[in-house]
């Protein structure tokens, strides 16, 4: 597996391609239709409230209720939900009623709560309408036809990473995800990009967050484990997901970074390891370097005349 040597270049890498170490790879950002457990998510909701707020906090529960629905890794009951929201039964019953006559939250045959399709079409026009996405859907479309191999753009949130944009090449050998899905951000290569870029108080949370579960034999399970890939991928400039969410996958991803250098999401280009080869890794993440520049600038993150004068003074 081959290494680039980066210097920062307007708040991207930039790189020397004549600079080669070995370096070790791990995770993988291919969905695999694998659930994962989410993390356990506990807020407290009083049921005493002034008649003046009444409707703003109506507002908070119901979310409230979302999220804990939308956190669990199985279907909850009613007493489970009042209990978490610290809600009487009564008040927590009101509020699912409200959310499944909306069909955002729906009743299994046991009676049991989940997310209701509606929250799916929702997310989906939503990012059918993310700028970002839009912005970034000429330069992917490049990356795609550079590297022969499919590009993602994905963002971070809550822990996980959420797919908003895939653009596939023209082969028959392909990866299976779909935009809209989610997963942890410590065995993908976009997970690893924004982390390694994110604040350092802000990353350490996120790792110290962490729940491990091992998808394949080189899937990353500890703490300190995560630590230095994290290093590596700060080091370097962009991210390496070698097998370890699906065998025979491998990944390299670059984050976008917004006027303040912080990850505001990231662009993977992802294959079978077959065809993504250690020697393509140094192409690759050139390709991918050019593109989220480009997205950069589209987005008024960092202008053409900054980018010349950095890249002339590199």
């Amino acid at each position: 597996m081959a290494d680039l040597a980066f210097s920062t270049l307007n708040g991207y890498p930039s790189h020397n391609v004549n600079s080669v170490s070995a370096v070790d790879t791990g995770g993988s950002s291919w969905e695999t239709g694998n659930r994962h457990q989410q993390p356990e998510w506990r807020i407290t909701m009083r049921d005493a409230a002034p008649h003046g707020t009444y409707k703003v906090q109506a507002l908070d529960r119901a979310f409230a209720v979302l999220d804990l629905l939308g956190e669990s890794p199985t279907p909850l009951g009613l007493a489970q939900v009042a209990s978490s929201l610290q809600l009487h039964k009564s008040t927590a019953h009101r509020f699912l009623m409200v959310l499944e006559r909306h069909h955002m939250v729906e009743r299994t045959v046991n009676g049991k709560f989940r997310l209701g399709l509606r929250l799916f079409e929702f997310g989906n026009r939503a990012i059918e309408q993310y700028d970002l996405r839009e912005r970034a859907q000429p330069h992917l479309r490049r990356l795609v036809a550079e590297t022969e191999e499919t590009a993602h753009l994905c963002i971070l949130e809550q822990g996980h990473v959420i797919y908003i944009d895939k653009i596939e090449p023209a082969r028959s050998v392909r990866m299976i995800t779909r935009v809209g899905a989610s997963n942890p951000i410590y065995c993908t290569s976009v997970g690893k990009a924004m982390l390694a870029f994110l604040p350092e108080e802000r990353a350490e949370e996120i790792i110290r967050k962490t729940k491990f579960e091992r998808f394949t034999q080189r899937t990353i399970s500890t703490l300190d484990a995560l630590r230095t890939e994290i290093e590596k991928t700060r080091r370097r400039g962009y991210a390496v997901a070698d097998e370890e969410l699906e065998e025979g996958r491998r990944c390299i991803a670059v984050p976008i970074l917004d006027a303040q250098r912080n990850p505001v999401a990231a662009v993977s280009v992802s294959g079978p390891s077959f065809r993504v080869t250690a020697a393509k890794i140094p192409a690759i993440a050139t390709h991918l370097l050019h593109c989220v520049r480009n997205v950069s600038v589209d987005r008024g993150f960092v202008t053409p005349a900054r980018l010349r004068r950095t890249a002339l003074s590199a």
